[in-house]
């Protein structure tokens, strides 16, 4: 199996999971989040599927719940819409990266970095050393 066939078909499957999660799930736990990336083993027999519910990292738990008890109807509704010969395990994960992401811009808004001279406030420092000398 080539690298851009698994590439197409992990995109297919975050498109069309996007939309029956958006149009077709009902389940309240599932709703507001956003498939951040899939990616699929070389035989396309498993896929990881990254998630996240923007802006609200205490609905972990129960996003995992609600995505664990329609996994079996997503998996069926997959076979339905891609044609593969088999459809691939959903392995659903919390995408962290976001909350990584704001980690890093809090301790970078903490540093503090002393301000640098202006190019012009060198050179005349530079010229009134050399005409001192």
């Amino acid at each position: 199996m080539g690298k851009i066939k698994q590439q197409r078909v992990a995109e297919q499957i975050r498109t069309l999971l996007s939309e029956l999660l958006l149009f077709t799930v009902n389940d309240p736990r599932v709703q507001g989040i956003t498939m951040t990336e899939v990616t699929i083993d070389r035989e396309l027999q498993h896929a990881d599927i990254k998630v996240n519910a923007l802006g609200d990292e205490g609905r972990k738990d129960e996003v995992l719940a609600g995505l664990a008890s329609a996994q079996s109807f997503l998996r069926r509704e997959l076979g339905r819409r891609l044609s593969l010969r088999k459809v691939p395990q959903l392995h659903f994960h919390w995408d962290h990266s976001l909350e990584q992401a704001l980690e890093i811009n809090r301790l970078l808004d903490t540093l503090e970095i002393p301000d640098q001279p202006s190019e012009a406030a060198k050179d005349s420092e530079d010229q009134s050393e050399t005409q001192s000398d």
